[in-house]
């Protein structure tokens, strides 16, 4: 048959079915004319929201703006790609969520309606995604504020193009993880027990807060051991540093100068914490003259720049009937040891420096000398002196009573009032020492996570007792 013999009155309707036509056989100049839309399934695409005709020409925004969104916080604005929002917060702080999934290229813009942003800012929350690289939520406190946020990868998430009238593109507080958090009205508190990090993850503004209030305490030093009949010293208490972020703070600290007038800037970053354990005790000698006893020093606590050194170990007793003084060991920048009791013959008192070399504000306070039995040698059990605290050195000794421990330090860093930091009582054989304010009373070790020093012996010949732990606690504001 020749070609162009079949015309289209050959043709049964439908009889051609798509199977029948080889691929590519049917170009356009083999069509007359065009192809209506209403014999295409879909006459139209929908490009951001805006349905277009084909065949029809147009300019297509890049946002299909909505309208007015009141945001007063009691409700979310889950926001659409490919839309933009005038937010209305004049009564109230607002909030806008991010859309779920996201793609690449990917908009949406937002508009300070009110020109209210400034008094009550508005909160863009991320909605697992990253802004800015950073998986915080945005808060905008710019008055008329306009902005476009364009999602790039999981890398970046939501990057704003707009950025030149917006002053504050991040969280207004710090964001941070680590340790045990708990909470005290609008302050987060972190509170590290052993080794850890403090993460920041976004570092805070003036509006909000950008500084953190910290207490760092060493470990207390281990209470002194005895000699036979003359008893070891207390231990020294951790090292004390405090320091509060008055700008953004108003908890009870505990006085100046103990703690520093401001707080610590945290920039993103990881921040090694380190908490020093408390020092071991001194070793009793019941019957044989040894060397002495004394405790060991606790260890050091670290938070970034602040350090704060172990307690000093308590002395150990001098043996009966040698008038040999067996000094507490000195505190470093922690609290002094106590001297361990001796027997006639001097009138060395032998209590370890605390705050050596001298920091300020000061950590630690000197011990407290050792008893000194005035008659013959070996003829009674002499005590030792009190370890020395944050605030308070160690009690002197009477000739059979032992001394007391210095006073430690007392805030409400955590919401509560607890003391920190007191030296370690002495025991004697006529009476006991008192603990310190914070710190540990005779025949009980140092308290965990409070490095209070521990006491010296409890009985002639006996051991010492172990000093607390120290502890990092961190505190910040992170909403009003």
């Amino acid at each position: 048959m020749a070609v162009d013999q079949i015309g289209t009155k050959g043709l049964v309707d439908c009889s051609v079915a798509a199977a029948d036509i080889a691929p590519g056989t049917i170009t356009s100049a083999k069509l007359a004319g065009s192809i209506a839309n209403a014999k295409l399934s879909n006459s139209s695409i929908t490009v951001n929201g805006q349905s277009i005709a084909l065949g029809a020409s147009g300019t297509v925004p890049p946002v299909q703006w909505q309208a007015v969104v009141v945001s007063d916080g009691s409700t979310v604005t889950t926001m659409v790609a490919g839309r933009g929002y005038f937010v209305n917060n004049s009564s109230a702080a607002g909030l806008v969520k991010l859309p779920a999934s996201a793609s690449a290229g990917d908009m949406v813009s937002i508009k300070d309606y009110a020109a209210n942003f400034g008094t009550n800012n508005l909160t863009i929350q991320r909605n697992s995604h990253n802004i800015q690289g950073v998986a915080v939520d945005a808060v905008i406190d710019t008055n008329r504020a306009s902005l476009t946020l364009v999602y790039i990868d999981s890398t970046k998430g939501w990057l704003f193009t707009n950025e030149s009238n917006v002053a504050n593109l991040t969280s207004k507080y710090v964001t941070a993880t680590g340790g045990t958090v708990t909470t005290s009205g609008d302050f987060k508190i972190h509170t590290f027990t052993g080794d850890a990090n403090f993460i920041v993850s976004c570092a805070g503004n003036a509006s909000g807060s950008n500084k953190v209030s910290y207490l760092v305490v060493g470990g207390g030093g281990g209470g002194g051991g005895s000699q036979a009949s003359n008893r070891g010293g207390g231990a020294g208490a951790g090292g004390y540093r405090e320091g509060k972020a008055p700008a953004f703070d108003s908890y009870t600290s505990s006085p100046s100068p103990i703690v520093a007038p401001d707080g610590l800037a945290v920039p993103a970053a990881t921040y090694p914490i380190t908490v020093g354990g408390g020092g071991s005790a001194g070793t009793g000698h019941p019957s044989t003259p040894q060397p002495p006893s004394i405790g060991s020093n606790g260890g050091n606590s670290v938070f970034s720049t602040i350090t704060s050194a172990g307690g000093g170990g308590g002395g150990g007793g001098s043996p009966p009937g040698n008038g040999t003084i067996f000094p507490g060991q000195p505190g470093g920048n922690g609290g002094g040891g106590g001297g361990g009791g001796t027997g006639p013959g001097t009138c060395a008192r032998g209590g370890g420096a605390g705050n050596t070399p001298p920091v300020s504000p000061s950590q630690g306070s000197k011990g407290g000398a050792g008893g000194i039995h005035p008659g013959n040698p070996g003829s009674g059990d002499q005590s030792g002196g009190g370890g020395g605290g944050i605030a308070a050195r160690g009690g002197m000794t009477g000739t059979n009573t032992g001394g007391p421990g210095g006073n430690g330090a007392t805030t409400q860093i955590t919401g509560s009032s607890v003391g920190y930091a007191g030296g370690g009582a002495a025991r004697g054989n006529c009476g006991d020492g008192t603990a310190g304010t914070g710190g540990t009373a005779a025949g009980t070790a140092g308290t965990a996570n409070r490095g209070s020093g521990g006491p010296g012996s409890a009985a002639p010949g006996g051991n010492g007792l172990a000093g607390g732990s120290g502890v990092v606690i961190i505190r910040y504001k992170y909403q009003n």
